[in-house]
């Protein structure tokens, strides 16, 4: 099948010095020999504006690097000539506007050209990139904005009308840039930059220079900003090549759901696809519809899309995909929460194809990963550690845990795609470690063959009649139901036993509740788990309570028992 709407793009052999060579795992062998050879090219000049923007503008100025979507399937193409002139020309209204190296940038935009040329123009001046969520209420933007001290942001009509009243709490931010124009206080993007030249000489970096800050979703407190270097582009390339068995391919094209201020659709999506040359489709949404996901994927002709677990399991809800959409892709990678072995068969039997599930967080993502290519694949384990970076399950005393036993997935440093520290959070950020290992707080377990396997967050166990509960594998065997399309496990207090398992369901369509649906679930997890895992609770809900990241807000689910 042919999409013509969208160009065949041939693999990258990236275009530039040797100062920026990007760590490959190439060629294709076995995993034990990919690692053991894996080395990390010198970074101490490299700046992702000049990687991912202006190498690619003097070799190739006609590539395509954005493929934006519209809501008919529609395309427009962003070449990195395009996307050079107008982040050259914003490079220098920034300056105009006062912002210096070191200088927070926020950007609230939903997926579209603006993102990239907005991040490229941040990093060719030095300062720092704020990404924040569209989907992002007054309280979230209000904290983010005043934390960080962001000098100056650029969004669109919605986010400026959402920003005018929250100025007065964040006294730094001088100047709101809307791609919409004037309005609500905001300078529109076209006046920002009038008159300004299209060049711009990107200033030259170290790969240890501050770049990037993401907040954590926090689980637990205010979230807290995770401060990136240059360098963590290039910590995610081999995780990003892995997870896509060896991408660039001739005709890979990127696509995510993930916002794109998100780590998983900026970091392992957007980011790595220009700087290795791979286009990437923006189609911005409100909400997940996994119908039109298959339909824009078939159309468009998707190959290589980052789906997280919880968007794949709306998709299992969908009949019969393949043949009434097609299936375009070649790789298909998850991750940012437990994928689970219901949705992991699901991908090998109904799409024909494995689903290569990784990990990592904010502060040091794209660290454990699988690859069909390389036979690294498992259902129920996240993968191996991804070459370049070193990842252990550790005990609570800084050990190494033995096969089987449950401990703390934890990262060694040095790792370039580790972050800086928490802004203006040094305490945060020395309890962050042990040693040299970054902890996690996520819970996890090796097997034989080194495989590591997620099994919950530290605060996400549930203590009840004595037994410590991961609430991952209850989940996992709660959607192997035929009546459930999503599952959240908690502890709720409980004054005999502590906590009792607790369990949140959304039903797919056609099933209705009832307290003999309610039985029979119930029994379905005590006959194939335990009689203490098993929900003694169980509540039907509508929606489920998500992040913009898609993951599960568990905080939320215990305020409606606690």
């Amino acid at each position: 099948m042919l999409w013509p709407e969208t160009p065949v793009v041939k693999p990258s052999t990236h275009p530039s010095s040797s100062a920026l060579a990007r760590p490959t795992l190439g060629p294709l062998a076995p995993y034990d020999a990919v690692f053991s050879r894996f080395v990390w090219p010198d970074m101490a000049r490299f700046n992702i504006a000049k990687a991912c923007c202006d190498v690619y503008a003097e070799a190739e100025p006609d590539r395509p690097a954005i493929i934006e979507v519209s809501p008919d399937f529609q395309t427009t193409t962003l070449t990195y000539g395009a996307m050079r002139k107008a982040a050259d020309q914003l490079a220098h209204a920034f300056i105009r506007a006062g912002v210096r190296a070191g200088d927070r940038v926020a950007i609230l935009l939903p997926q579209g050209r603006h993102v990239p040329i907005a991040h490229m123009a941040v990093y060719k001046i030095g300062a720092i990139a704020l990404p924040l969520a569209a989907l992002f209420g007054a309280d979230a933007l209000a904290y983010r904005l005043a934390d960080s001290g962001a000098k100056l942001i650029i969004t669109d009509a919605s986010g400026a009308a959402k920003l005018k009243p929250l100025r007065v709490g964040a006294p730094m931010l001088e100047q709101v840039v809307s791609i919409d124009g004037d309005g609500d206080g905001a300078v529109g993007f076209a006046r920002f930059i009038e008159g300004l030249p299209e060049r711009f000489e990107t200033r030259p970096s170290s790969g240890d220079d501050p770049a990037l800050m993401i907040y954590t979703s926090g689980t637990t407190g205010q979230p807290k900003g995770a401060l990136h270097a240059q360098r963590v582009l290039m910590g995610h390339l081999p995780g990003v090549e892995m997870s896509h068995d060896f991408v660039p391919q001739a005709g890979d094209l990127f696509w995510t759901p993930a916002d794109w201020a998100w780590a998983g659709g900026l970091l392992n999506i957007l980011l790595p696809g220009l700087f290795l040359g791979v286009p990437v489709v923006a189609w911005p949404f409100q909400k997940f519809d996994p119908e039109a996901s298959f339909a824009m994927m078939s159309r468009i002709g998707v190959r290589n899309a980052f789906i997280p677990p919880t968007g794949l399991r709306l998709m299992r809800t969908v009949k019969d995909p393949v043949k009434r959409f097609g299936m375009p892709l070649r790789t298909l990678g998850s991750g940012g929460e437990s994928l689970g072995t219901p949705t992991f068969e699901w991908g090998r039997e109904v799409l024909g194809l494995p689903i290569n599930e990784f990990y990592g967080q904010t502060e040091c993502n794209l660290v454990l990963a699988s690859s069909h290519a390389m036979n690294v694949a498992r259902a129920g384990m996240i993968g191996k550690p991804v070459p370049g970076h070193r990842v252990a399950v550790i005990r609570e005393d800084g050990l190494m845990a033995e096969v089987g036993e449950r401990g703390q997935i934890a990262i060694l440093r040095p790792d370039p795609v580790m972050f800086l520290g928490y802004w203006n959070r040094p305490e945060a950020t020395a309890e962050k470690f042990i040693g040299d290992w970054l902890m996690t707080g996520d819970q996890g377990a090796v097997d034989e063959d080194g495989y590591i396997g997620f099994t919950g967050r530290d605060d996400d166990l549930i203590t009840s009649s004595g037994y410590r509960i991961g609430p991952v594998e209850i989940e996992d065997c709660l959607i192997k139901h035929p009546a459930v399309a999503l599952a959240a496990v908690i502890g709720k207090p409980d004054p005999v036993r502590t906590e009792i398992v607790t369990a949140f369901l959304v039903l797919k369509p056609g099933f209705a509740e009832s307290v003999a649906l309610e039985q029979e679930i119930r029994l379905f997890v005590r006959e194939r788990l335990s009689a203490h895992e098993y929900p003694r609770e169980i509540h039907f809900i509508r929606d489920m309570p998500l992040t913009t990241t898609g993951k599960i807000i568990r905080r939320e689910l215990r305020d409606r028992v606690s």
